[in-house]
């Protein structure tokens, strides 16, 4: 496996896992359709993945190693900050509501990481988009909304974004270099 592929996996992975933790604060009815959906769309993922033999786009200068020093820098950063906030979150504020919204938020910045890391600046959109997620859900988390609301937003979106990022990064780097995007007409 190629590390665009295993990028991709993990990215998938954890989109699925996002929607899995998260939907049963929704309403069953809703809930299911979610998780066999996040559930399908990883499991095309990985088809998709597995076949894919176009590594991700390429930036100036070559191409830097994906899960090196670096990247394992930035993860256990992640995970450090991730299990501060948690604790903070939990045993000194006792808003465990928020703790969705703590995730998504640290999720979402260790990709403005992983975008300056990988010189792949496309990753700066999906940092930014799970960022405002995560910070949205520690906002409604004070505001003292339902666990749904919380969950939907801090939670399935972010889930969401990661299983589309990895679906757009497919689209995009089977498409030949200069070839314009195509049109949705």
């Amino acid at each position: 496996m190629t590390s665009h592929q295993t990028s991709g996996l993990i990215g998938a992975g954890f989109g699925v896992f996002f929607v899995q933790a998260n939907a049963g604060a929704l309403p069953q009815a809703v809930a299911v359709p979610l998780r066999l959906l996040a559930i399908s769309a990883f499991v095309w993922l990985f088809i998709a993945l597995r076949r894919s033999r176009v590594p991700a786009a390429a930036g100036d200068g070559p191409a830097p190693r994906r899960f090196g020093r670096g990247y394992l820098l930035v993860v256990a950063a992640e995970v450090v900050v991730v299990a501060a906030g948690l604790f903070v979150i939990n045993r000194l504020l006792h808003v465990p509501r928020a703790t969705v919204g703590w995730i998504a938020l640290i999720v979402g910045l260790h990709f403005f990481g992983l975008a300056a890391l990988w010189r792949m600046p496309s990753l700066r959109l999906l940092a930014a988009a799970m960022s405002a997620c995560g910070a949205a859900g520690l906002v409604l988390a004070a505001c003292g909304c339902s666990a749904a609301v919380i969950a939907a937003v801090a939670g399935i979106a972010p889930g969401a974004l990661l299983l589309g990022s990895v679906w757009w990064s497919l689209r995009t780097a089977a498409r030949p270099a200069g070839s314009p995007a195509r049109s949705q007409h």
